[in-house]
């Protein structure tokens, strides 16, 4: 490989790195798929989930950590209003979230987190998954939670 095809790859992985370092973290491989993780502690319990690596995603954890009020939302979802509208840029119309899916309701610019099925949602945009502590959803009223991005390496 000649000196200029060496020097241009080598530019380009430092601006990959740069960009990556930019959004704060490092995201994580899963299924071949880079993914965030995040922590969300509710007391002392603590939910941990996965989150996709996307614009709507990069421009959440960019806001991280951060502490809201999680409320119940027509008796399956937890909800909390984020203080500012998140990009939408490259998002799906709509998805149709499962159990455990956490997702960004674009028209009123909320986190929603399922505990139970829904229908498909146009303006939803799931942003990812609970990997564990689902059973801590079970709470009536609001709580205060705070939400963590994981450094992953």
């Amino acid at each position: 490989m000649s000196n200029r095809k060496w020097f241009t790859l080598i530019l380009a992985l430092g601006s990959v790195a740069l960009t990556v370092a930019q959004a704060g973290a490092t995201p994580a491989k899963h299924k071949g798929n880079n993914m965030y993780q995040i922590n969300i502690t509710l007391d002392d319990a603590v939910i941990t989930a996965r989150l996709d690596d996307t614009p709507t995603v990069r421009d959440f954890i960019a806001r991280l950590p951060m502490t809201v009020k999680l409320e119940d939302y027509a008796a399956t979802e937890k909800i909390t209003y984020l203080p500012h509208k998140l990009t939408t840029e490259g998002a799906p119309a709509g998805v149709d979230p499962a159990i455990g899916d956490i997702a960004y309701y674009a028209p009123w610019g909320n986190i929603a987190i399922y505990y139970k099925d829904f229908g498909y949602s146009p303006g939803l945009i799931k942003l990812g998954e609970i990997t564990s502590g689902m059973a801590h959803l079970k709470f009536s009223g609001a709580k205060q939670a705070t939400i963590e991005l994981i450094h992953t390496n």
